[in-house]
């Protein structure tokens, strides 16, 4: 009689679930080719000065490319990624360029400061503190056994009239390839 008790409960709650799972979509994978760029704040330089990015694209910015990284200071973000849109022959046609990464904008300033000290590039560094820009996306991954929670993806993002024109988003979200310079500005 116990036996029967215990495999009850088992099926009467697997029942529901099942039946709960057939009415669900399978959520969107991440930002889309025609989306609109998120209408979320970010900082640059302080946390004080604000920068919404759909707000930039919109203002007479019509071309871009916002490029997301996983952590600044970190080895390939600051050795590879990024420098490979600094140095890119094609970044004057590109647009505005802007780097976001989930970190304060003291770190973002600073980081900025690092790799472009002189500014000649004109690429902005952008801090998404809480990741609300990245989550909008639905480009953050689980990375909190290395840099203590969410984090963005490495990914670029090529922005027309403050529409995403392509996406480029790491299959393995830290990787260097499909978000280098080289593939998303030729």
């Amino acid at each position: 009689m116990a036996f029967r008790a215990l495999r009850r409960v088992p099926l009467a709650v697997s029942r529901p679930m099942a039946s709960a799972r057939s009415f669900h979509s399978t959520p969107r994978a991440f930002v889309q080719v025609g989306d609109a760029v998120p209408d979320i704040e970010l900082h640059e330089e302080s946390p004080a000065n604000k920068v919404n990015l759909a707000k930039e694209y919109g203002s007479g910015i019509a071309n871009g490319v916002i490029v997301g990284v996983p952590a600044a200071f970190s080895g390939s973000c600051s050795q590879k990624h990024v420098p490979s849109y600094i140095n890119h022959p094609k970044l004057a046609d590109a647009g505005q360029v802007f780097v976001v990464s989930v970190n304060d904008a003291f770190v973002m300033k600073a980081w900025g400061d690092q790799l472009d000290p002189t500014k000649m590039s004109g690429i902005r560094f952008l801090a998404d503190p809480t990741g609300a820009f990245t989550k909008a996306l639905d480009l953050g991954f689980d990375a909190i056994p290395v840099f203590g929670h969410t984090r963005a993806k490495r990914y670029a993002l090529v922005i027309k009239d403050g529409k995403v024109k392509s996406v480029h988003v790491e299959p393995d979200n830290t990787g260097t390839d499909v978000s280098m310079a080289e593939k998303v500005l030729g």
